[in-house]
């Protein structure tokens, strides 16, 4: 196990809009009563069952949810590094350590399709009794770079089957060349806020780098669409991978290795789910994570900081695959 750790400040009283337990030093008012100095542990461990194996790999996981005594989590499977040529599995876990590999939860579309070439990078979304599964698609068309878009499925169960919800993404490219997502979009990421269902996702303007790639958002009265896009889209100028969940009354995402120097290794908050400011400097980040988040689809204003989940791990010598990351404080 890889320990990592950087300095925060702890505060014991609630900010204006909501309570942290942790804030780094660095992009928050200090306007706290009482301040300690402290530090956050983050640690990365093996995630058994869905971990490094010699010719697999497994990237791009889902959110983890809870069914019963089970945690649920989704991810990309195949046999090249980029997942262009995945389908979509998902595993099952008492603990969040040990993992039990149930099989494949959606296979490529059908030949012409959208989707015919590729499905990855899923997520999922608990509502209106259901299950929705979403997830990356490309078609054979690739052109350059991938064409990528965002499709649904849904189940009666974490366990399927899954049956796609139509034959079209519910999100696309703009037509717009001057829009940030007018090459490509991919990355879904799901919260319920104000009754309506928030979905974060990345995108690149055609002409631009993986490295210019932003964060924007779609929202939609039903879990199946239609989305439409935010008008102060991006919303974030930066991040190749999309990590967001209910904070308090606001949204918190985590920021990776992508993007403008002033935003990358951190985390940042906005109180009205659109306007982000940076509030962690953060030393070390998970790569393409997905988190346990119990309070994403509730709706309740009472989410906290995420704990635990899952991301990208790398090793010499092997595909990418699956591995645990924990956030928490050091004693």
């Amino acid at each position: 196990m890889t320990q990592l750790r950087y300095s925060c400040v702890k505060f014991d009283v609630k900010l204006p809009t909501i309570a942290f337990s942790f804030l780094c030093l660095i992009g928050m008012p200090l306007n706290a009563q009482e301040v300690t100095l402290g530090e956050m542990e983050i640690t990365f461990s093996d995630a058994a069952g869905i971990g490094a194996e010699k010719n697999v790999m497994r990237r791009d996981p889902s959110d983890i949810i809870k069914v019963g005594d089970l945690f649920y989590v989704w991810y990309s499977k195949g046999a090249v590094s980029s997942g262009y040529d995945a389908t979509v599995w998902y595993a099952t876990s008492a603990d969040g350590h040990t993992w039990t590999e149930k099989g494949i939860a959606l296979p490529k579309g059908s030949a012409g399709k959208w989707d015919e070439a590729s499905v990855f990078t899923p997520n999922i979304l608990v509502a209106e009794g259901k299950y929705w599964l979403l997830f990356s698609g490309i078609s054979k068309n690739m052109k350059v770079r991938p064409d990528t878009k965002i499709g649904i499925a849904a189940s009666e169960s974490p366990d399927g089957p899954w049956e796609r919800v139509g034959d079209e993404p519910i999100l696309k490219g703009s037509d717009n060349p001057e829009d940030f997502d007018s090459h490509l979009i991919d990355d879904a990421c799901l919260i319920k806020r104000d009754g309506k269902y928030w979905l974060y996702y990345k995108g690149r303007q055609l002409g631009k780098k993986a490295s210019q790639t932003q964060m924007g958002l779609a929202i939609s009265d039903k879990p199946e669409g239609p989305y439409v896009k935010h008008p102060d889209n991006p919303v974030i100028p930066g991040n190749h991978e999309v990590l967001v969940w209910p904070q308090g009354e606001g949204v918190s995402a985590l920021i990776g290795k992508v993007g403008p120097k002033e935003w990358v290794h951190s985390l940042v908050y906005a109180e009205d789910g659109v306007n982000f400011k940076k509030t962690d400097n953060l030393k070390h980040v998970p790569h393409a994570g997905g988190a346990y988040r119990p309070e994403a689809f509730t709706d309740s204003s009472k989410g906290e900081r995420i704990e635990w989940g899952v991301h990208i791990g790398g090793k010499k010598g092997f595909l990418p695959f699956i591995e645990r990351f924990e956030l928490s404080e050091e004693p």
